[in-house]
């Protein structure tokens, strides 16, 4: 993306930010080290992305921790990621940032250590009404599509057996015209959030691998080159100045969306 000397407009930040954090890997390699010394560094990142995110008034930051492919990496490095979800899940960052914890993904894949590490943030920090931050960890998004399919049969079958004649009676059941998009999206993980203003990924890969394919439709998209360790507050805004010059249709026509514009209040 191209250098900019804009500033924020702070009226118009985005309600829901998600992030594909990429390049770790290869900034660790880049400078001779390990891997898991650039997942180290990106843990830092997360913790500045969240407090400053935080800060601009963004509602749901969603972070692509872990996908469901990552699981064919090789095991010492599945096994330092899932330590070093241990050590980035501190309360600090949470209760200093208002912040509440949310995972999606499949967590019976997850360890039992880190099952129990999620649960009790989840539970501690459930009350925090500031912004939630989501962490994708064994994560897909077609994993997630086949498991809402898998919930919509569950519950049609579920309609079928005895004891529940007399609710299928009262509702009619589960009918063909009952599956719309909305009826889909209340059976995804991200049920809870809208979906995403401005998705981000860094690293300088062009591609969404398989995250939140549903809930982007519609979502502004920002590539950059800089690696995860690398991305800072200032990176940070330009991906939120550029979404901000860019105009958002939904399908309509640019001379529509500048008519349902709000008209500015005269000064006074």
């Amino acid at each position: 993306m191209t250098e900019t000397n804009q500033t924020l407009d702070m009226t118009r930040i985005p309600e829901h930010i998600a992030i594909i954090m990429d390049g770790n890997g290869r900034w660790a390699t880049d400078r001779g080290l390990d891997r898991t010394f650039g997942h180290k560094a990106g843990l830092d990142t997360v913790k500045k992305i969240t407090a400053e995110c935080a800060r601009l008034g963004v509602k749901y930051l969603t972070l692509y921790t872990f996908s469901t492919e990552n699981w064919n990496r090789p095991t010492y490095e599945i096994e330092a990621l899932m330590g070093l979800v241990l050590s980035f899940i501190e309360m600090e960052l949470f209760t200093d940032n208002n912040v509440k914890f949310r995972l999606i993904g499949d967590r019976k894949r997850l360890p039992d250590s880190v099952q129990q590490k999620i649960r009790y943030m989840e539970e501690l920090t459930g009350k925090n009404d500031g912004m939630t931050m989501v962490v994708a960890m064994s994560y897909s998004s077609r994993w997630e599509i086949t498991e809402a399919v898998r919930q919509i049969v569950t519950e049609v079958n579920d309609m079928k057996l005895p004891n529940n004649i007399v609710k299928n009676l009262k509702t009619g059941g589960i009918r063909a015209e009952d599956i719309t998009e909305a009826f889909i999206s209340q059976h995804l993980c991200t049920s809870f959030m809208p979906d995403p203003d401005l998705l981000i990924r860094t690293g300088g890969e062009l591609r969404i691998s398989n995250y939140l394919l549903w809930q982007i439709a519609y979502s502004e998209l920002y590539f950059c080159d800089t690696y995860w360790p690398d991305f800072d507050e200032k990176e940070l805004h330009k991906a939120i100045i550029d979404f901000q010059g860019r105009q958002r249709r939904f399908g309509k026509t640019e001379a529509q969306v500048e008519s349902e514009r709000p008209t500015p209040s005269p000064s006074l």
